[in-house]
């Protein structure tokens, strides 16, 4: 049964903002490599690990998103999705070796991957059909900004404090979502 009133929009801005904040993860992280290279002690062929366990994880979870979904609730499949890339968004700004990264950004991606597709099933099931264009036009818009100023709010997160705050800067995001 669709939603009605506030109630509406507020599950609406939450998806969105989520999802948001997940694709931006994406590639945010692209302009901090080379000081998390030089943090580190990585090379460039390690270093690229950051970007493809995260990649590798999103593309295990998306086949099986739905089922996790209907298995567990949407709702909290969804909410326990967006607690695990809070907290694996923590631990990969506490990393202090590329191992750690490496497997907290794997964890990350386990968990974000599965918050486009439950979040667009859950857009679906709370807006009525004659007003669905819309709320997906809505997720569309956060689905392409993440990614657009990811780079550029990575490179002046970098500049200005570290490269661990590409991944601290979730957390509040995360926690307002849930």
């Amino acid at each position: 049964m669709p939603e009605t009133g506030i109630r509406k929009w507020i599950i609406t801005f939450t998806l969105v903002f989520s999802t948001l904040m997940e694709l931006l993860d994406v590639t945010v992280v692209n302009v901090a490599l080379p000081h998390m290279m030089g943090n580190l002690g990585a090379s460039f062929d390690d270093i690229g690990w950051v970007i493809t366990s995260y990649s590798v994880a999103i593309i295990m979870v998306l086949p099986i998103s739905g089922w996790l979904g209907q298995r567990f609730g949407r709702k909290n499949y969804y909410l326990a999705s967006i607690i695990m890339f809070t907290l694996a968004s923590f631990f990969c700004g506490h990393a202090h070796t590329m191992g750690e990264l490496i497997l907290f950004r794997f964890i990350q991606g386990l968990a974000g991957g599965g918050m486009s597709p439950t979040a667009q099933a859950i857009l679906i099931e709370t807006w009525p059909s004659e007003d669905l264009g819309m709320a997906m036009a809505m997720f569309g818009m956060g689905a392409v900004l993440g990614p657009l100023i990811g780079p550029v709010l990575g490179g002046y997160i970098t500049d200005r404090f570290s490269w661990r705050w590409c991944f601290y800067i979730n957390i509040p995001m995360c926690l307002l979502a849930v």
